[in-house]
């Protein structure tokens, strides 16, 4: 187990390390918050994934496979469409003017209002979805040093705080290039060994066994059941894959944490090659993850431990001393990039979009010394919402996980508002957004639509809402 120490914390330690090795000297906010804009394309592909890949992926999706089968990457060949489209629709957009944050396009097509409510909305669910991923990070650390969960959160969110700090975005970046190395070393290593225990089949064993318990099945039509069950498969053809594209858009297209990445880059051209590269390296990942699941069941078999607790299981079981702690390091890297860049993200909304609108026309070590502030900020207020986390059931975890699903899809609804005409009404788009949320709220509540249609719905319900109220509008005009 010392071993297994050492590593953990020699990786730890080299965060703020390459954090302070990467930095460059920073007078203003948009050097803190956007690198200059001087960051290289390839460099922003591999943040971005880094960014969207946390603890509970690394650990669950390998738990997909092995419960089920490969359908799972339905969903996120959707990702790529959903990627392709953005660099299409929406990066030409952003790029007019250089803007700061993604809500800021926002305000040129509504008004000032909406942007703020967008910008509330983002830290909304950033703060709670963000809280359980550093909380689910704490857990195996807590383990590891047998301390508990509130010194484990602290140590993590303060070594995301040092980097991020020491040189804004530009670090946050870099440091998420050596996380996904770290993490996709980590997968990699997990599944040679597997394959190494299963020896001398290995693969073939994995594969074969696979293809006997129908897990290497790839496409679900999901004409099996009633219409109904249709419609509550998360998995099948049409939801995963127009639901895999809609998540995509939604989150690659209006949600600061990934769009201010690309905002950092220089050139539009640029800026789409990282946001479609970085679609195709998550469906290799997660295909990494999937295919790691298979190994597990081929080594398990079916047992009655939970999915999402089995490569646990296999990596404190079966890995050896050292090598397990470079597995558990891969898994803070999953989450630590995560938690980085969403102290960043949110401290740039914050200072752009809510206080400080004109932050530019501040003194420069006023305007840096306020933004860094936010970081400290949201730092502790990240803190206070994974102890929060500590203390609560899985239901409400669960619940804050899918928060996102309802407020993508209002903000996505908006945003193709806001493609579509070059100035809309402002009030028209502050109803469309609340009354947007309300029934998205009313979706995940009351329905078993499966939650890879949500974002769809919200889009398709704030499109018809604009459209009756434009009507309405034009009549009384009239």
């Amino acid at each position: 187990m010392e071993l297994n120490y050492a590593v953990i914390i020699l990786y730890l330690f080299s965060l703020p390390l390459i954090g302070y090795l990467t930095r460059r000297k920073i007078t203003t906010a948009d050097d803190y918050f956007l690198g200059a804009r001087k960051i290289p394309w390839w460099a922003v592909a591999f943040s971005i994934v880094a960014a969207e890949t946390s603890t509970l992926t690394f650990i669950s999706v390998p738990g997909l496979s092995y419960l089920t089968n490969l359908t799972f990457l339905q969903v996120v060949f959707g990702y790529i469409i959903g990627r392709i489209l953005v660099a299409i629709f929406f990066l030409p957009a952003f790029f007019k003017g250089e803007l700061s944050t993604s809500y800021e396009f926002l305000e040129r097509r509504f008004g000032k209002r909406l942007r703020k409510a967008a910008s509330v909305s983002f830290l909304f669910t950033r703060i709670a979805a963000d809280g359980v991923r550093l909380f689910a990070t704490a857990i195996p650390l807590k383990l590891l040093l047998d301390i508990n969960y509130f010194y484990a959160i602290v140590i993590i969110a303060v070594i995301a705080l040092l980097y991020s700090t020491l040189g804004g975005m530009r670090s946050v970046i870099w440091v998420d290039v050596w996380q996904m190395f770290i993490y996709i070393g980590g997968a990699l290593f997990a599944g040679f060994y597997i394959v190494h225990l299963l020896s001398p089949d290995g693969l073939d064993k994995i594969f074969s066994l696979a293809s006997a318990q129908h897990k290497l099945k790839l496409i679900d039509l999901g004409f099996s059941g009633s219409f109904s069950d249709f419609f509550s498969k998360p998995y099948t053809l049409l939801s995963g894959v127009i639901g895999g594209a809609f998540l995509s858009m939604a989150s690659h297209g209006t949600d600061q944490l990934i769009i201010q990445r690309l905002l950092s880059i220089n050139k539009l051209k640029d800026a789409k090659k990282a946001v479609i590269a970085s679609g195709i390296l998550v469906f290799l990942q997660m295909a990494l993850f999937l295919i790691i699941g298979l190994g597990l069941y081929a080594f398990y078999g079916k047992t009655g431990i939970k999915s999402d607790e089995i490569f646990v299981k296999f990596i404190i079981g079966n890995v050896p001393n050292g090598f397990s702690g470079l597995i558990i390091a891969g898994v803070f890297a999953a989450a630590i990039s995560t938690i980085a860049g969403s102290i960043n993200s949110m401290a740039s909304s914050s200072v752009y979009d809510l206080f400080y609108p004109d932050v530019t026309k501040l003194e420069s070590k006023k305007e840096l010394f306020i933004s860094r502030g936010f970081s400290v900020l949201w730092a502790f207020l990240l803190i206070g919402s994974a102890m929060f986390f500590s203390f609560s059931s899985s239901s409400v975890i669960e619940l804050a996980l899918g928060i996102a699903s309802f407020t993508y899809g209002a903000l996505l609804g908006l945003f193709l508002l806001g493609l579509r005409q070059k100035r809309s009404d402002e009030n028209i788009g502050l109803i469309v957004f609340t009354l947007t949320l309300l029934f998205m709220i009313a979706v995940v509540l009351f329905t078993n639509i499966a939650w890879t249609l949500y974002i769809l719905l919200g889009v398709i319900f704030s499109n018809l809402l604009a459209m009756v109220l434009g009507v309405i509008v034009k009549r009384k005009a009239a």
